[in-house]
């Protein structure tokens, strides 16, 4: 699926959309360029989730959890990552799991990691498309 955004406010729908769908369990992949709205995106979908509280970059602390109305939601930015093999080998297993939703963005470093803790439901791609639009390709 692709669809255009032309808003934050877009964006966090199109992840409200997203999240209709999904299960405890179950894990999607997010990249795209920085500031093409991967957080907006999961903002959108934790909000559908009921998310209350802030939904915000986890990129300095790897990863947050969030309380959902269908229980915990999971949301991981391995950017500053170099490579797991560096990292504590536990890093990813308090934000993914059978009772978990989890949302990762920057995931190729980690893919053959993920793929082994959760089940990868959907792969999303987000691309500045000029001004404020953004392509934002469902898989």
């Amino acid at each position: 699926m692709r669809r255009e955004s032309t808003s934050s406010a877009q964006t966090e729908q199109i992840g409200a959309e997203l999240a209709a769908g999904l299960e405890p369990g179950d894990v999607v992949l997010i990249s795209g360029d920085l500031g093409a709205g991967k957080t907006t995106l999961v903002r959108g979908a934790c909000r559908a989730l009921g998310v209350q509280g802030p939904v915000t970059s986890p990129t300095f602390a790897i990863g947050n959890r969030y309380h959902g109305e269908r229980g915990l939601i999971g949301h991981l930015d391995l950017y500053r990552l170099g490579s797991l093999g560096d990292e504590d080998p536990d890093l990813l297993t308090d934000y993914i799991g059978e009772d978990l939703i989890t949302f990762v963005e920057w995931p190729d470093l980690a893919e053959p990691e993920l793929e082994s803790l959760g089940r990868i439901v959907r792969r999303v791609r987000l691309e500045h498309a000029g001004d404020d639009r953004r392509i934002v390709e469902i898989g």
